[in-house]
């Protein structure tokens, strides 16, 4: 496992909504309530994403568009061109001519297919995630609200795959779609990370120092255990003062502090679940008691265990 693992663990799609657009120019989407994530993927012709916040960006055949929301946003051919179809929910689609009253009926052209005509010069296709949990904000506050990764070779196979897949209706269908938008989400975050201008989660871009890169590892595979800078540096094949330096400098902050940052957001997400108690979490992030649980997190999150959960 590494950092990326981890931040996308919560992500991976089940039952993803998808909508793929065919349309002839002038035409214009209308995303109202997108996901906390949403992947656009122009597989024919060309387009521009306008967010409601923030300037509008020119999309190209092949072209990868993410969108975090849940700020509503436009897919158009133009600028300028008016809006056809309104996306609202994952049960809610209508054409703007007749109104909310049609919702996804009027422009259906086939199972997760959409547009008003069939035979459109342009393809569009939009997938989006339902991400929730402390884990997969550290990956969300990462990203801008609008990014793009352009056209590149070892995306064009699964794009291919998806725009085979999505027109099928065949048994497991769901299944193969969730796992290409998967690997394409994978793909994608890896390259715009990879970009000077980005700015990738803590410890993101220490993980090319191989020594460094081991020590996060042993964090994230095992964040339980009872570390020390000492053993850090031990796991880091390097001196105690040397790691601590180093580690400060890659991922931003010292061990113990990032070690404990990420024991609280691992926390924040199992106190969500159904049944847990304090004192259980505490013991599965590394903490003997839920007396001393309690202290670190509410030093970290303003807020005792206890009201969290029950918020």
């Amino acid at each position: 496992m590494d950092l990326l693992d981890d931040y996308l663990a919560g992500v991976r799609a089940r039952g993803a909504l998808f909508c793929r657009s065919v349309a002839e120019p002038p035409w214009a989407l209308r995303f109202n309530s997108p996901a906390p994530l949403a992947l656009g993927a122009m597989l024919r012709g060309t387009a521009w994403i306008i967010p409601d916040a923030g300037e509008p960006t020119r999309i190209g055949e092949g072209d990868i568009a993410l969108v975090r929301g849940p700020r509503p946003f436009t897919a158009a051919d133009r600028l300028d061109s008016p809006v056809q179809v309104v996306i609202d929910g994952p049960e809610a689609c209508w054409a703007t001519a007749e109104g909310p009253e049609s919702a996804g009926n009027n422009f259906q052209l086939g199972p997760r297919t959409y547009g008003l005509d069939a035979s459109g010069s342009d393809l569009f296709v939009t997938a989006e995630y339902l991400m929730q949990g402390d884990v997969c904000d550290r990956l969300l506050v990462s990203l801008p609200e609008l990014l793009v990764v352009r056209s590149e070779p070892e995306m064009e196979p699964l794009l291919d795959l998806l725009s085979s897949e999505v027109v099928r209706e065949e048994p497991g269908q769901q299944v193969v779609l969730d796992r290409l938008l998967d690997l394409l989400l994978v793909r994608v975050v890896r390259s715009w990370f990879a970009r000077p201008e980005a700015e990738p989660p803590a410890g993101y871009r220490a993980l090319e120092d191989p020594h460094i890169a081991r020590a996060l590892r042993a964090l994230h595979e095992q964040p339980a255990r009872p570390w020390t800078v000492a053993a850090l540096a031990a796991e880091a094949g390097l001196s105690r003062a040397v790691f601590a330096r180093r580690f400060a400098d890659l991922v931003g902050e010292p061990p113990l502090g990032y070690l404990t940052g990420w024991r609280m957001a691992l926390a924040s997400d199992l106190l969500r679940e159904s049944g847990a108690s304090v004192a259980s979490v505490a013991r599965r992030v590394g903490y003997s008691d839920g007396f001393a649980f309690s202290n670190a997190f509410k030093r970290v999150r303003g807020e005792s265990p206890s009201t969290f959960a029950a918020r």
